[in-house]
């Protein structure tokens, strides 16, 4: 998407570089010292746009490298919580689990340790313990 974006400003800025060598031809015919200043200054103005972008796409870039480190980050805390719940859970669990993946069914509340079923334990779910 910011790729698109990024393709449209492009397009852009040559639609308007079209549109200054127009206005620059047409005052051309009226006098020669006027177009050098109208030149310079729509030289100017583009140099401004450009260095704008190019600020834009400098800042989106470093968020998006934070936002990339911090989702690897997330990942790794992730794989290894998965990794320690592997280690700890039975291999009834494991099954159970397996099974309720291949059917797509919602996992159960229920504990194999009771017979009753608990309701949802969300602390055991998403905040472990971090390692």
């Amino acid at each position: 998407m910011k790729v698109t974006l990024l393709q449209k400003q492009g397009s852009d800025q040559i639609t308007m570089k079209v549109l200054f060598l127009d206005l620059e031809q047409h005052l051309k015919s009226s006098s020669g010292a006027s177009v050098v200043a109208i030149d310079n200054k729509i030289e100017q103005a583009m140099d401004l746009v450009k260095s704008h972008l190019m600020y834009a796409v400098r800042e989106e870039v470093e968020v998006l490298k934070e936002q990339i480190k911090e989702l690897i980050e997330k990942n790794s805390q992730l794989e290894q919580e998965n990794t320690l719940l592997k280690t700890l859970a039975s291999p009834e669990q494991l099954a159970q689990f397996q099974a309720q993946l291949q059917t797509g069914s919602p996992p159960s509340s229920s504990q194999s340790q009771g017979t009753t079923q608990q309701p949802a334990q969300p602390a055991s779910q998403g905040s472990g313990p971090s390692a």
